[in-house]
Formats: C-alpha cells, sequence, structure tokens
C-alpha cells in the first residue's frame, strides 16, 4: 500500500485558488483500516455561486480558443498526472482501499482519457448543397458543466468527464463523491497551480448530498453530467428539468455474461472470474450474472471456483479485490449472503466468512439460484455473483434481457460471428465479445433501459458536450 503523507492538504478550487476556509469539514475513511482520513473543507452554497461566477466569466474566452490550444491543454493535463503518478495514485489508495497496483492503474486510465480526447475534434459538416443553399451542421460549447461523480473509480470517471468538457470549449465544476474527495481535488489543485487552463475552466468542490442538489437546481449551470445510482439519476433528471439543464446520467447495471458450449472452458472461465471480481465487483459494468451452457456447467463451475481462488492468494500489492469502499455497500452485499443462505441456495464459494473483518468480503459464487433471487434481480456492485445455466438461445437470451438495466453485456463462444449476431439481441448499451467488460476512451458508453439517459465517451460522447447549430446559408 502507498504510505498516506500526513503533510498532504486539501482544498476546494474556486478560480483557479485553493479555497480552505469552511464552516465544515468532513473526513473521509481509508477502508482497509477504517481509520479517519484528511480533514476537507465542505463547499456552501456561496462557494458555488463563486465557482459559477468564475466559470462564467472564463467560459467565452475559452470556447473561443482554437481546439489546437484545448487539445494541448489535455496533453499537458496528462503530463501532469504522469509526472504526479506516485502521489496521485498513493491518494486513491488511501480513499477507495485498493491496492497499490489498482491505484495505479486508476491514474493510468485517467491519463489515457484526456490523452484520447486531445486526438479528437467536431469539424463542421456540410449536409446539404444546391445552387441556391448550403447547409452547415456545426457544434458549440453549452457552458458551465457540473460533474457529479462516484466512488468506485473517483478519478478515472471525473477525467473523463473533464477531458470531454473541455476539449469541446466548456467550462466545468467537478463534485467527487464525499466518499472519495482526495484524488480529484488534489488533481485540479495541481492543474491550477501549474496554469494548465484559465481560472473558472476547470474547478472542483467537495460536498454532500445537498451540494448536488444545489448544483443541479443552480440557474447558472447548463448540463450536469452524472455517473451513479438509478434512484439518484432520476431525482437529478427531476431537477434538471426545471431549468432545461442538459442532462447525462449513466446509472446502474446488472450485467449478463453468456457463456457459449464450444469456449476453452479453463481460459474463459479465469476471464470471466475477472470480469465479475474486479475491483471487488464495485464497477458498473462488472459482470453480474454468468448464464453458461448446461453442457459445460459443472465443469465451468468448478473451473471458476479455482480462478477465483487464485485471485484470492494474489499478494496484496497487486490484488483486484480489495475492500468494500464503505459501510453502506458491504451492508448490501452481506445482505445479500444473508438471503441467499435463507433462502438454501447453494454455495460455490464464500459460504464461510469468518476469515474476514472490516470492509472486507470473501468472493461469493451461488450455484444456480432461482431467477427471481435478490442476487439475480439486483446489482450487486460487490464481490458476490449468480453462477446459471441455460439450454436454449432464446431462453437465455430472455432471461439476459428481464431486468431494468441495460448497460453492458459480455458473450462468449468460439464462433465470434455468432457471438455478435447474438449479443446484438441483447438490451445493452455496451457489448464485448470473448472479452469481460473493459470501457475504453474511444467507445462511446451510453445505458438502455433505467442505465442512463444519453452517454459519453468516444467521439460520439463529444457531442453530449456540444449544442448543434445548423447554419443555412443563402447562395441567391
Amino acid at each position: 500500500m502507498a504510505v498516506q503523507d500526513t503533510a498532504i492538504a486539501f482544498y476546494n478550487i474556486i478560480n483557479g485558488r485553493r479555497r480552505a476556509t469552511s464552516q465544515r469539514t468532513h473526513r473521509g475513511t481509508d477502508p482497509r483500516s477504517d481509520q479517519p482520513l484528511r480533514p476537507c473543507p465542505v463547499a456552501s452554497k456561496d462557494d458555488l455561486d463563486d465557482a459559477v461566477a468564475a466559470a462564467q466569466s472564463a467560459f467565452r474566452t475559452w470556447a473561443d480558443t482554437d481546439i489546437e490550444c484545448r487539445q494541448r491543454a489535455l496533453l499537458a493535463l496528462a503530463d501532469l498526472l504522469v509526472v504526479e503518478k506516485e502521489m496521485v495514485s498513493g491518494i486513491v489508495c488511501r480513499e477507495t482501499g485498493k491496492s497499490r497496483f489498482m491505484g495505479g492503474l486508476e491514474v493510468e486510465h485517467a491519463v489515457n482519457f484526456l490523452r484520447f480526447n486531445a486526438t479528437q475534434f467536431l469539424p463542421d459538416e456540410i449536409l446539404h448543397e444546391d445552387a441556391e443553399m448550403k447547409i452547415i451542421s456545426t457544434h458549440t460549447p453549452i457552458g458551465i458543466v457540473a460533474a457529479i461523480c462516484p466512488w468506485n473509480f473517483p478519478l478515472v470517471l471525473a477525467t473523463a468527464k473533464i477531458a470531454a468538457a473541455l476539449l469541446t470549449g466548456n467550462c466545468i465544476i467537478v463534485k467527487p463523491s464525499p466518499l472519495t474527495p482526495y484524488s480529484v481535488l488534489k488533481f485540479a489543485e495541481l492543474a491550477a497551480a501549474a496554469g494548465i487552463v484559465p481560472p473558472g475552466v476547470f474547478q472542483a468542490l467537495n460536498g454532500e448530498n445537498e451540494l448536488g442538489e444545489l448544483m443541479t437546481l443552480h440557474p447558472g449551470i447548463d448540463k450536469i453530467s452524472f455517473t451513479g445510482s438509478t434512484r439518484t439519476g432520476q431525482r437529478i433528471m427531476a431537477n434538471a428539468a426545471l431549468t432545461l439543464k442538459r442532462v447525462t446520467l449513466e446509472l446502474g447495471g446488472n450485467d449478463a455474461a453468456i457463456v457459449f458450449p464450444d469456449v476453452d472452458i479453463d481460459a474463459v472461465a479465469g476471464e470471466v472470474a475477472v470480469g465479475c471480481f474486479f475491483n471487488a465487483g464495485q464497477m458498473c459494468v462488472a459482470t453480474k450474472r454468468v448464464y453458461v451452457h448446461e453442457d459445460i456447467y459443472e465443469e465451468f463451475r468448478e473451473k471458476m471456483v479455482t480462478a477465483v481462488k487464485g485471485l484470492m492468494v494474489a499478494p496484496e500489492s497487486e490484488s483486484i479485490l480489495g475492500p468494500l469502499q464503505n459501510t453502506m455497500q458491504h451492508a448490501v452485499v452481506q445482505r445479500l449472503i444473508a438471503d441467499s443462505r435463507e433462502m438454501g441456495h447453494r454455495f460455490a464459494l464464500g459460504q464461510d466468512q469468518s476469515t474476514v473483518s472490516g470492509h472486507f468480503i470473501s468472493p461469493v459464487i451461488i450455484d444456480r439460484p432461482p431467477d427471481d433471487a435478490s442476487l439475480v434481480q439486483e446489482e450487486q456492485f460487490g464481490p458476490i455473483v449468480p453462477l446459471l445455466s441455460w439450454k436454449t438461445e432464446e431462453e437465455v437470451l430472455r432471461r439476459a434481457n428481464d431486468t431494468e438495466s441495460g448497460l453492458g453485456a459480455c458473450v462468449w463462444s468460439r464462433d465470434r460471428e455468432k457471438a455478435e449476431e447474438f449479443g446484438r439481441r441483447l438490451e445493452a448499451g455496451s457489448l464485448w465479445i470473448n472479452s469481460f467488460e473493459k470501457p475504453h476512451p474511444a467507445g462511446y458508453f451510453s445505458g438502455h433501459k433505467k442505465s442512463g439517459i444519453g452517454g459519453e465517451w468516444g467521439k460520439q460522447g463529444l457531442f453530449s458536450y456540444c449544442n448543434a447549430q445548423t447554419i443555412h446559408v443563402s447562395k441567391t
């Protein structure tokens, strides 16, 4: 684990300056030790108003800056994270409980988002032209973006929003989760000190639900980009409607993995295990339901159990299995374990939790629970998954789609063409063929059904940070 630097302090970043003064502070908790972390100032309504005013003052100049300048700014932010990787990844480890490997990976992925977006642009497009009229499609920045971010990948998910917003000429105010505010606040502070973008373009405010609600209602904020639970997303959408804010909502998922009988069982069982338990299952597109064809089910189950046991003995510094980040999510997973015990479900792995403590939960695999079990119907967001069998393609398609969520899905088969054809019938925004869920900066990320509104990432995701404008040029 990274060693905490007790000299590191944290600030809200407003108009390019550190603002430490606050009537309130709060502390995050180290999930590994359950010890409080450093105090962090809680932003007030006045702080938010000041940040919005600073963003409005900076917006027109930043929006008029040429795209090459904004691309260079993203590359400079990426280089800054590379230089400060050890410190920033250490902060990520402390606030999330991740291993050194996982903390470093989060910084690397944040860098990847910045560098990918630095290669993008949205050129004008001529939609129609004849002797009388030329019609041009162009895109302009929306204005002031508020990014409300989650606790599971605090740095990378915030950075993806920052990169897209800045490239398209918007100003952004980031509110990290109050459970994990530290890495985002430090990134904003480092960026401000380096002078990479003008004051007011990239700001960060720490706060709890009250601050998030103020953002969704603030008349000076033009767009909300939110990643989190479906329930919170519904409330944000209702609040944003009062001022007709643009919204992008990336919400919950209950992702299915469909395993066909022709797979290499040894290889695929190990890959599926990683897809289920990466970051201890605390990932919106983690595999949360595994459907294995009945012809290979017994052997696949045993191989997957063996693979998960292998993950459990990895060195602490390299583990992908850390603790649950917070007591609330720990309680959710414990409730699902208790429910499976009460309902008499068979534990293929993880029945004995007596050797773990604190926020840790030993990985759990439930062997063929009924489809109406809570574990199958709900998003677990933790290290517990149901393993289910199937017989026909139409049957498993119906069962996989029988959910209000539609974020991601995987299909595993030696026949890639068949797997893709089947996968296109799954009701999910992102599909992986012969891979567990690996989101990529170039891939548009969106949810079907109650998994979200709109989407982000990739070139297509940039449009969600823009207003469309159609220019009609008369030639007569």
